[in-house]
C-alpha cells in the first residue's frame, strides 16, 4: 500500500519503520524546514524499549539506565520507592532516559533517503471509498490508500476529521532541560521524584554525567513567562534538599525548555475511513507518566500488525483503533491522576509503611506496561 504520514516526530519515524519493514510505500511530510531535534531527555520504559527493538532501532549506548524510582519529600523524606526492574526483568529491557535528538536518529537511520519532505506543512485531507488526498500549505498533493496522522498537539488531520476537539488544560507546566551535571546521583540508576508546596522536580540520570532534569509548577495559558527563569526556579526550589540546589547551581539558562501540561479525552474511535492518527495526535496526556512517546511506539507497532493481516483498509484501521482504545485510555487517565503528583499529608503518610507505599507504586508501574506487546 501506498501510506502518506502527516509528521516526522518520533510517531512518524516509527510508523514509516514499522511500515516500510512490511514492504508498503511510505512517504512522510513534515511542516518544520528541518528534522526537530529539541524536548531535551525521553523517558524509554521497557514497554516503549520493546517496540523500539522490534522496529530494529537499537538503544545501546545512549542516554542513562534507571532500576528505581524514589519519590522524596521537598525536606529529603522517602515518600514512596519503586524497584522498575521488575519491568526490565519481563521484558528484557532496562528503562532509560535518552536525548530525544538520539531517539529521533536512530529512528531515522538506514531509512529512504527521500522519504521526508521538509517544509510542507498538511493543510487538509479529503478522502473517498478508494484513496485519500493530502492538501499541502503551497498548493502540492499527494494521494495514497491510507493517511497516518503524527502530527501532534496541533494535528491539523485530528481537526480535519473531528473539527476543533477539546483539548484541556492540567494545571503544571514543566520548565525541562537535559545537561551535564556534576553530581553523584547523575552516576547512579535512580530516578528522584521530589514533591513540595513549590512544586516538583524530577532528576534522571541521561549517561555520560548529564542529567535530564525538570520542574514542575502551577500554570495556566496566558500566564506571563519569567524574564529569568532560572532566577525563578531558583528563588522557589532552591531551598530543598540536596540534590536540587547543586542542579540549579549548575543549570544554564540556555539549557531550559518550557512546555504547559494539556490532555484531551480519547475516543473510541481516532479515525475515519482511509484515515487514523497515531501518538499525541490522538491520545494527547500529561507528562506525569513519562508514557507519551511509549504510548506512541505501541501505536506504531499495533498499526503494522493490524494492517500487516490485509484486507478492508478502514476495517484494519478501525481495529487498531479498538485493539489501543483500552489500554491508552487508562494511561491516559493514569496520567492525569499520577501518584507523581501526590502530596501525602503527614497524617495519611503515617498510616502506610515505606513498604506498602513502595508496593502501592509497584503495582501501579506494572499496569502500565501490562499491555506491551
Amino acid at each position: 500500500m501506498d501510506v502518506l504520514v502527516i509528521g516526522a516526530g518520533v510517531g512518524g519515524l516509527a510508523v514509516a519503520r514499522s511500515l516500510l519493514a512490511a514492504g508498503h510505500r511510505v512517504r512522510i511530510f513534515e511542516r518544520a524546514e528541518s528534522m526537530r531535534t529539541g524536548g531535551a531527555g525521553l523517558s524509554i520504559f521497557s514497554n516503549g524499549a520493546a517496540v523500539l527493538h522490534d522496529l530494529g532501532v537499537s538503544l545501546d549506548g545512549a542516554g542513562g539506565r534507571f532500576d528505581r524510582i524514589d519519590a522524596m519529600t521537598s525536606d529529603g523524606r522517602l515518600r514512596l520507592r519503586s524497584d522498575m526492574t521488575h519491568a526490565e526483568a519481563r521484558y528484557g529491557f532496562a528503562n532509560k532516559s535518552v536525548s530525544r535528538r538520539v531517539v529521533l536518529e536512530r529512528l531515522a537511520e538506514r531509512l529512504p533517503g527521500d522519504l521526508i519532505r521538509f517544509g510542507t506543512g498538511c493543510r487538509s485531507v479529503t478522502q473517498d471509498a478508494d484513496r485519500v488526498t493530502a492538501v499541502f500549505d503551497d498548493g502540492s498533493t499527494a494521494t495514497g490508500d491510507l493517511l497516518v496522522g503524527a502530527d501532534g498537539h496541533h494535528s491539523v488531520v485530528r481537526r480535519e476529521l473531528w473539527g476543533d476537539v477539546p483539548i484541556r488544560t492540567a494545571a503544571f507546566g514543566t520548565w525541562q532541560a537535559l545537561s551535564r551535571i556534576d553530581i553523584d546521583l547523575a552516576r547512579t540508576h535512580v530516578h528522584l521524584m521530589i514533591t513540595g508546596r513549590e512544586g516538583a522536580c524530577g532528576l534522571i540520570p541521561a549517561g555520560d554525567g548529564n542529567l535530564q532534569w525538570w520542574f514542575d509548577v502551577r500554570w495556566k495559558p496566558g500566564d506571563p513567562r519569567p524574564a529569568a527563569p532560572l532566577a525563578e526556579l531558583r528563588r522557589r526550589f532552591g531551598h530543598w534538599a540536596s540534590p536540587v540546589p547543586e542542579v540549579l547551581a549548575q543549570a544554564s539558562e540556555s539549557d531550559l525548555d518550557f512546555f504547559g501540561h494539556h490532555w484531551q479525552k480519547v475516543r473510541r474511535e481516532w479515525g475515519k475511513g482511509r484515515v487514523t492518527l497515531v501518538g499525541d495526535a490522538a491520545h494527547l496526556m500529561p507528562p506525569t507518566l513519562g508514557q507519551g512517546a511509549n504510548q506512541t511506539f505501541e501505536d506504531a507497532w499495533v498499526l503494522g500488525r493490524e494492517l500487516a493481516k490485509g484486507g478492508d483498509v478502514a476495517q484494519r484501521l478501525r481495529a487498531y483503533e479498538r485493539a489501543r482504545y483500552k489500554h491508552v485510555s487508562l494511561v491516559s487517565s493514569l496520567a492525569r491522576r499520577s501518584p507523581a503528583n501526590w502530596r501525602i499529608p503527614p497524617v495519611i503518610g503515617r498510616l502506610f509503611s515505606e513498604t506498602s507505599q513502595s508496593g502501592m507504586l509497584a503495582r501501579f508501574s506494572n499496569r502500565l506496561t501490562a499491555a506491551a506487546p
